[in-house]
């Protein structure tokens, strides 16, 4: 018997037949792929965060006042920042982006006050926030790199059931690693 395009219907068994293991292949094919696509996008690691490394001058503020991050080396990158405001310093922070156990955590430790532990919660391109619901305040931290070279640091969180943000824009300078003599 042939069809109404001139095959047989063995013919027409044989063609279905490859073309069912030929789909179960690629489908195979694409499913493993999205697999691994997806695995290596869940796989963060703080060296993806190299984007934040180097030195960043707080925007609309007093000279010295910013946040310096070294470059991640062995699941760590180390960061410091200051605020200074009439000649003083009124604020300092250190800070760790640290893998334990596979995850990532930033780790604060501001002004002289307990250590806090931040989880991440998200990681893009030139993004990363981490989280901790149980801190008073900020219960979020995000980092972002926006497109004109600038660093957005944001602090959010709830005080007294009311949400606030407040962000912290920087730009890059450069670093200094001497004291020029005169």
């Amino acid at each position: 018997m042939t069809s109404q395009h001139g095959l047989s219907s063995t013919v027409l068994k044989v063609v279905r037949t490859a073309l069912r293991k030929l789909t179960a292949r690629w489908t195979s094919v694409v499913v493993l792929a999205g697999i691994l696509l997806s695995s290596k996008a869940m796989a963060n690691d703080v060296d993806d965060l190299v984007w934040m490394s180097g030195c960043w001058a707080l925007d609309r503020q007093e000279h010295g006042s910013g946040e310096n991050w070294m470059q991640p080396a062995g699941g760590l990158m180390l960061g410091v920042s200051r605020v200074v405001s009439n000649g003083e310093t009124v604020a300092f922070e250190y800070l760790r982006i640290v893998t334990d156990d596979g995850s990532i955590a930033l780790i604060a430790s501001p002004s002289g006050q307990s250590t806090t532990r931040f989880e991440l919660v998200s990681m893009r391109e030139h993004e990363v926030v981490f989280e901790n619901t149980d801190h008073d305040f900020p219960q979020r931290i995000r980092y972002r790199l926006e497109g004109n070279g600038r660093l957005i640091a944001d602090i959010s969180g709830n005080i007294n059931g009311v949400a606030r943000t407040t962000s912290f824009p920087m730009t890059r300078t450069e670093c200094v690693n001497s004291i020029e003599e005169n």
